[in-house]
């Protein structure tokens, strides 16, 4: 039986939300390398964390899914998962090992995006451990570049910060373990697709608006 994919339309809620996140990002690194104007980057991060959490949240409450959406939603989140760390390394706030880490972990993860699609998928469910952990990454960022301030107060929201990000960062590598354990599992048991077969976006459908 085929699976059920969702409608194929455009112009949703989460859909915006998710092209407005996506030109953020720009926005995001003139704030802060350009203009350093470190409050208006800390104000587009919670923006846009809180605007990923929301748009699978409006997706299934208003019955808005779509393919485009299947895709757009976890293509931005990379996006952010790339820059933002890049721009406060290059801040100078957050260092390169750490941002090593996190683009080694999503390096290794698109390198194994062919063995999907040679097994007809697109991609595979994200699992509860993967989105506590972007959550936990994407909630550290804008902590951190508050604590950049000199006051009592920024060096305790700072700190809170990296507790999120390095909690983050084991969780984000855990993540990868078990969908390594998933692809292992899938390239057992799936047979593989003839070349003119279309990736399936289904794998995706449950988790992104």
């Amino acid at each position: 039986m085929e699976p059920v994919l969702p409608p194929n339309r455009v112009l949703t809620v989460p859909n915006v939300l998710s092209v407005v996140r996506l030109a953020l990002i720009p926005v995001f690194v003139y704030a802060l390398l350009v203009a350093h104007a470190n409050g208006w980057a800390v104000a587009i991060l919670m923006f846009s964390g809180a605007s990923d959490w929301a748009d699978g949240k409006i997706a299934r409450l208003l019955d808005q899914s779509s393919r485009l959406g299947v895709l757009l939603d976890p293509a931005v989140d990379r996006l952010y998962m790339v820059a933002v760390p890049i721009v406060l390394a290059i801040s100078g706030i957050v260092p390169w090992w750490f941002v090593i880490v996190l683009l080694a972990r999503d390096g290794l993860l698109a390198a194994t995006l062919p063995l999907l699609w040679s097994r007809g998928l697109s991609a595979l469910p994200v699992t509860y451990i993967g989105k506590a952990a972007t959550f936990a990454l994407m909630s550290g960022f804008p902590l951190v570049l508050l604590g950049t301030w000199d006051a009592l107060w920024s060096r305790v929201i700072g700190a809170c910060g990296w507790a999120f990000l390095i909690w983050g960062m084991y969780a984000y590598l855990w993540a990868f373990v078990q969908y390594a354990v998933q692809m292992t599992l899938v390239l057992r048991r799936m047979p593989k697709v003839d070349r003119g077969s279309r990736p399936s976006a289904a794998a995706k459908v449950a988790d992104h608006g």
